[in-house]
């Protein structure tokens, strides 16, 4: 059976829709559909059955992208095995991250690695943690750095492994001119009367502020929903908002906005997912290696923030 074919049934039992495939595999939603019907030609059993606007696999399909799992996974095992021998740090790895960690930990990551290993190109694509691993599931990247507030650990397929890389703590940004400015800590039930920006880029994200906000007895008043980092914090430093951010953003970027330690405390923990197989990979051990130097040297967080009892270790 061919493997292109395979590989479109696999994305199609993921993705669901035929347009969605093609953006995967960019090539047009006529070529999904045309590699699906060559495949069941091939077959000679329906594979796929349509549902409303998507596609449902058949028993037989299911079957089918069980055993085409297998094969890719041993594929990439195989290709780890010769990289392995061959102990040669080269050609291409691709890595998503969501924007805090990339920005502080994986683009040093990944000049070192430029610097150590000039044969080595590494394709990064910015992606939030549940569409980054969709992308590792898919063989559209070959390392994901995640979390468990977008990606619990029950809902990890089991041909990705994943190891710790640290656990990041969520901080209260305000103005310097705010009331809280100066004060090392702030309650969440102090911020009941607050204006509040938020980054709409994860839904979890906002989920999660939401519901504390929820048990701290008060609905967040939302005056600025904001698709990106560079937005929020400008409005925080006009002092027309606060917000809770993650404390990776607490490490850059942060003239004129003072970082106060939530309480109480909010954390999420952080890790890098691969397949089963490709650990051994020379090329992921040397990134696995740069992001764990970076963690350990990450850059300490504002002055403002020491390490106090029940604060922000971040």
């Amino acid at each position: 059976m061919d493997f292109a074919r395979l590989r479109a049934l696999r994305e199609l039992s993921i993705r669901k829709t035929m347009a969605a495939v093609a953006e995967a595999l960019y090539v047009s939603p006529s070529a999904v559909s045309q590699q699906i019907a060559l495949l069941e030609e091939e077959a000679g059993i329906d594979l796929i059955e349509r549902r409303g606007r998507g596609v449902e696999l058949t028993p037989a399909g299911k079957q089918l992208v069980e055993r085409a799992e297998r094969i890719l996974v041993e594929l990439e095992s195989a290709r780890a095995d010769i990289a392995e021998l061959k102990k040669v740090i080269a050609g291409e790895l691709r890595v998503a991250a969501f924007p805090s960690v990339a920005a502080a930990l994986v683009a040093g990551a990944i000049h070192d690695l430029h610097r150590l290993h000039p044969r080595l190109t590494i394709q990064f694509d910015e992606m939030e943690p549940a569409e980054s691993l969709a992308a590792l599931r898919s063989w559209q990247t070959d390392l994901a750095i995640i979390d468990d507030l977008n990606v619990p650990s029950g809902a990890l397929d089991p041909n990705i492994e994943t190891i710790p890389l640290m656990e990041d703590v969520f901080n209260v940004m305000v103005s310097q001119t705010h009331p809280l400015a100066n004060q090392p800590t702030a309650m969440l039930h102090q911020l009941r009367d607050e204006r509040w920006a938020l980054d709409t880029a994860s839904s979890t994200y906002n989920r999660m502020i939401s519901d504390a906000c929820q048990e701290a007895g008060f609905t967040p008043n939302i005056v600025a929903r904001c698709k990106g980092f560079e937005v929020t914090i400008a409005l925080i430093r006009e002092g027309y908002g606060i917000s809770i951010l993650p404390g990776l953003r607490a490490s850059y970027d942060l003239e004129d906005v003072w970082v106060c330690k939530l309480v109480p405390e909010i954390r999420r923990k952080i890790s890098l997912a691969f397949r089963k197989g490709e650990k051994k990979s020379p090329a992921v051990q040397a990134f696995i290696g740069k992001v764990n130097e970076r963690v350990g040297a990450k850059r300490r967080p504002p002055s403002n923030l020491d390490d106090t009892p029940g604060g922000a270790n971040i």
